[in-house]
């Protein structure tokens, strides 16, 4: 048998998925690569770069019936190219779905990239001088449709939520255990009632709380420079006031009860916050948030949707964003 020429190599291969017609023709919304392993990199609000490990989604849709397949390889190869060289940002991925179309020009007029990745944030402490690391899972998605670019930003925070029924309840409770300790008609002494009010007997009652999840999807004006991350996770948890802290000393969890008593909120008030913050927000062209309460009364969630409301914009289904908690 005669040696393999390497120059000749490429040329004696076969491409079944150019070379075999499809046994079942049909067009394909979306066919590429998913679950791509890549670094990415974003600038900040101050410039710094913030490095992170990335899963990225690479799609184009398959508009000829009668061609078996795409060529996953140009995908693959143009995501690496893309993020290994550059900072990830709104123009980036415009340019990298016109080179995804340009690499399949005669099989697909529609593009997806998406890119899934945590987001560090420096968080400093409510009171004391520390501060610590906060994670928030961010997914990216430009699609180039016939020449529109849509460019979405969807992103998780956590934060605490108290039940204003549980705390209206805990305080009559503490009411009737004054009433049991202080007999009405007597002359109540202020230093015994200061000293009553700081033991457990006293206030022998407290509302729950809970770690809650605010998910949140934006479709945003495209024409940034760099992703506004950090700017609308700010305004997200500004808006709900309780976000989880990171670093804490006595000083700084008592600012978070603080905090929370004076923040009291069912799920439907913690999705209506983030509603009239976003709707003020003139970077955010449509939204879908949910707020989630992982309630330690009982074993089920406390779940309120919302959404912009725009005619031919996200639907309100419940799983909008359900990529993000996977």
């Amino acid at each position: 048998m005669a040696p393999i020429n390497p120059e000749n190599t490429a040329r004696q291969m076969p491409d079944i998925a150019s070379e075999v017609r499809p046994g079942i023709a049909g067009q394909l919304d979306w066919v590429g690569m998913g679950e791509i392993e890549a670094p990415v990199t974003l600038a900040n609000a101050q410039g710094a770069v913030v490095t992170s490990v990335a899963r990225v989604n690479a799609f184009v849709n398959l508009r000829r019936p009668d061609v078996r397949g795409i060529h996953m390889s140009r995908l693959y190869l143009h995501v690496d190219r893309y993020l290994s060289a550059e900072a990830l940002c709104p123009g980036g991925v415009r340019h990298l779905l016109k080179e995804f179309l340009a690499s399949h020009a005669d099989l697909s007029d529609r593009a997806m990239l998406q890119v899934r990745f945590d987001y560090l944030l420096r968080r400093p402490a409510l009171v004391s001088d520390n501060s610590g690391w906060k994670s928030y899972p961010v997914v990216i998605t430009g699609v180039m449709d016939r020449g529109q670019f849509t460019l979405e930003l969807a992103f998780a925070a956590a934060y605490s939520s108290t039940c204003p029924c549980s705390a209206a309840l805990a305080r009559q409770l503490i009411q009737e255990r004054f009433r049991q300790d202080f007999a009405a008609g007597e002359n109540v002494d202020f230093d015994a009632v200061v000293a009553w009010l700081g033991t457990e007997e006293g206030i022998c009652a407290t509302p729950h709380s809970q770690r809650s999840s605010a998910e949140v999807k934006l479709r945003l004006v495209p024409s940034f420079q760099s992703f506004p991350i950090a700017d609308l996770i700010d305004c997200i948890e500004g808006a709900l006031k309780t976000p989880v802290q990171a670093a804490v000393k006595r000083e700084d969890e008592q600012a978070f009860a603080l905090l929370n008593g004076a923040n009291l909120m069912f799920c439907e008030d913690a999705a209506r916050r983030m509603q009239a913050a976003l709707d003020r927000d003139e970077r955010v062209v449509d939204f879908w948030l949910r707020a989630s309460h992982f309630e330690s009364l009982h074993p089920h969630n406390a779940v309120a949707v919302a959404t912009k409301g725009v005619p031919g914009g996200f639907a309100p289904g419940l799983d909008g964003i359900a990529h993000l908690r996977g």
